[in-house]
């Protein structure tokens, strides 16, 4: 990364916009984000920063970026001081990462005898949009003091029909998303936080995806995913202050206060669900259209013309995964999704280990995810997929500003640190 902040597009950024097929949108509400900009304000300049500081951690309504490196960690240490100097630490990291600058003093021209304060693969990089969003999973919650402090609504997700999860690819006591248009830019700043927290913490497991498969820019072409399906055309977008607010952010209301702290945070749920590609590409074009309750090449819901046309969700099977998953369906549970594609390798028996990496934010697991979620027992897509991996955070407010640290107002009222 470079240290003089410029925002001017690098070639290995155009180049990797346009393989990626790129749809860029407008910035979300709220303050969590400013970008430089081209002539044309709706599309944000290639290599561009967004803003760290906000109400909001940046990543949730953010624009989605194309790629991801997730990962959660596990806490080594049992000391509470160095847990809160960590964070400070990776704050301070984070802050400049996404600036496009390099930790520390860099990662040469130091002391030669020393490791350098950066991994330095980011070196001559942009930006590239990267955003880091940190969550906390009810493990943590079972140190340092802080059960009282766990808010209700970070609840244990409960087993659901067809779930065959990996316990190596399930939990985690805290976690780190990072987004950005560049994977190595992705990959440099989780490392660079792992790196950081060594001895203190410890990755549990990561994830890397590439083609977004959920837009917050509706103005933008929908994605689609490896099935070959749009997904996510009703999703909430990043300038929808009234639908964020009501889904996806949690307010006064939501909190006593043990959980204060999560005023202005969300709710994080992270699925690993595997595609069994091989029999869907096996699979009838009408039975994958009557499976999903859309056509594949418009992504029309079925009767109906255009991709946004308002659903008429009796017209589809009792079964199609459309009619099932829809707000209408489950009493108006609204998620935000940001998921992603992901690929890696084979599963040993010449099959490929493909699928999505399903995240989505809400304001609440128990009224957002958990009844959507049940009510897709009898999807006809479940013949296809399997969730084999799963977590959920409570992914507190954002870092307000130079003085602020993430986890700060979970750990200040009972910790004397600044």
């Amino acid at each position: 990364m470079t240290d003089d902040n410029s925002l001017a597009p690098s070639r290995r950024s155009l180049i990797g916009w346009g393989g990626a097929g790129l749809a860029l949108g407008a910035a979300a509400a709220g303050g969590a984000v400013a970008v430089a900009r081209t002539g044309d304000d709706s599309a944000p300049t290639a290599g561009a920063a967004v803003a760290f500081h906000g109400t909001h951690q940046a990543g949730i309504a953010t624009p989605v970026q194309d790629r991801l490196h997730f990962a959660a960690f596990d806490v080594e240490t049992e000391d509470r001081a160095e847990f809160v100097a960590m964070l400070k630490d990776w704050t301070a990291a984070a802050r400049r990462m996404t600036a496009g600058k390099a930790v520390g003093d860099g990662a040469y021209g130091g002391l030669a005898e020393a490791p350098p304060d950066d991994t330095g693969e980011a070196l001559g990089l942009k930006p590239s949009r990267l955003t880091l969003t940190i969550g906390f999973g009810p493990s943590l919650f079972e140190r340092f003091g802080l059960a009282e402090r766990r808010p209700e609504a970070l609840v244990d997700l409960p087993q659901f029909a067809g779930d065959n999860l990996d316990r190596a690819r399930s939990g985690g006591d805290l976690c780190v998303q990072a987004c950005a248009d560049d994977p190595q830019v992705a990959v440099h700043a989780i490392r660079n936080l792992a790196r950081i927290g060594f001895g203190k913490v410890s990755v549990r497991w990561s994830q890397l995806g590439f083609g977004k498969t959920s837009s917050t820019t509706p103005e933008a072409q929908t994605p689609r995913n490896l099935m070959g399906f749009k997904d996510g055309t009703r999703n909430i977008a990043g300038t929808e202050t009234a639908r964020l607010k009501k889904f996806v952010w949690v307010g006064e209301k939501d909190v006593d206060a043990n959980s204060a702290w999560m005023n202005g945070g969300s709710y994080l749920v992270a699925r690993r669900i595997r595609m069994h590609i091989e029999p869907w590409d096996r699979t009838s074009l009408q039975e994958q259209e009557d499976i999903f309750g859309r056509d594949k090449g418009e992504g029309a819901p079925v009767g109906k013309a255009k991709e946004r046309d308002e659903p008429f969700l009796k017209a589809m099977l009792p079964d199609a995964h459309v009619r099932l998953a829809h707000p209408d369906s489950n009493d108006g549970a609204t998620l935000l999704r940001r998921g992603y594609s992901f690929t890696d390798g084979t599963d040993g028996l010449g099959r490929l280990d493909a699928g999505l990496f399903f995240l989505a934010y809400q304001r609440d697991v128990r009224t957002g995810f958990i009844p959507v979620q049940r009510n897709l027992a009898t999807d006809a897509l479940n013949e296809y997929i399997q969730h084999v991996g799963s977590a959920v955070f409570a992914v507190p407010p954002g870092v307000r500003d130079a003085d602020d640290w993430w986890g700060r107002a979970l750990f200040s009222p009972t910790t004397t640190e600044g």
